[in-house]
């Protein structure tokens, strides 16, 4: 597991799929990611298959969290991935969400990605982190902005959603900017 001061990282199980299939089925928070339909427990299955055939390094965590201060118990909360891995050039794409909607907001997100960079820059040897993130989510770009990320390029019109086109921003964090908590 990799720890973060709220919250801890932990490999997906079968037995997370539920959960999932009903944050993914949560119109407003499909909004914010790149999961345009409703998905099926079958469909999610699917995908839980295919990620135990991925690299050690793509495979996705579990967000478990702490919801009172020194409580012994964690509840999933959401999903923080990379999305891709280029070992070469030391870079990685990740993603995040908080499916917990009651729980947005709260900080879960920003500790989750701070332990994530803290395992990517200190046992990956990664250099560098980025993520897409639509110009309308604002309270992801906060939390994204907290951990040091920044934004670096604007993909203009690159989202059709709710009857209009979208820029998505890509934001960056390097190893050296990383400054851990």
């Amino acid at each position: 597991m990799i720890f973060g001061e709220r919250v801890r990282l932990r490999r997906l199980e079968r037995a997370d799929l539920p959960l999932f299939v009903a944050w993914l089925n949560d119109p407003e928070l499909r909004d914010h990611l790149a999961v345009a339909y409703p998905l099926s427990q079958a469909q999610e299955e699917h995908w839980f298959e295919a990620t135990l055939r991925m690299e050690p390094a793509l495979q996705p965590f579990a967000i478990e969290a702490r919801l009172r201060p020194r409580a012994r118990t964690f509840t999933m909360v959401g999903t923080v991935s990379f999305h891709g891995v280029d070992w070469r050039h030391r870079t990685a794409e990740l993603g995040l969400f908080i499916g917990q909607r009651a729980l947005w907001g709260k900080g879960y997100g920003t500790d989750a990605l701070r332990a994530l960079a803290a395992f990517a820059f200190g046992e990956l040897n990664l250099n560098r982190l980025w993520l897409r993130v639509y110009e309308d989510n604002v309270r992801a770009r906060k939390s994204y902005e907290k951990v040091g990320f920044v934004v670096e390029g604007r993909l203009r019109q690159d989202r059709f959603h709710a009857g209009r086109f979208h820029d998505t921003l890509v934001m960056g964090l390097l190893r050296s900017e990383w400054r851990r908590p």
